[in-house]
């Protein structure tokens, strides 16, 4: 065991630095252990590496079909998703209802 009261704050400091690293190391190690061992269950059930990455994959929406128009201006569209346009705060304001710039 460090006596670390008889150590001067340089000494201090390099024995973070090794601890540190030694930390990551480990931790390194763990890491490539569990994935070899993943791997390896895999590999029994006939599943590839590409199989697994598939878990992982994020699958892409389609963007949602415009709901709304803006009657000034149709080309300014709006799903009905997310923060309302600001053509669409200002028709409301107006008096206007979201039923009147449907499409």
């Amino acid at each position: 065991m460090v006596d670390l009261d008889a150590l001067s704050l340089k000494e201090l400091k390099q024995l973070k630095k090794e601890v540190d690293a030694a930390v990551i190391e480990y931790a390194e190690r763990e890491r490539r252990r569990a994935l070899e061992e993943v791997e390896a269950f895999a590999r029994e059930r006939g599943l590839t590496v590409a199989d697994l990455n598939e878990l992982g994959a994020k699958k892409k929406r389609k963007p949602a079909a415009a709901k709304y128009a803006n009657p000034d201006d149709p080309s300014q569209t709006w799903s009905g998703r997310g923060r309302r346009p600001r053509w669409i705060e200002a028709a409301l304001s107006n008096g206007k209802s979201l039923e009147d710039m449907a499409l």
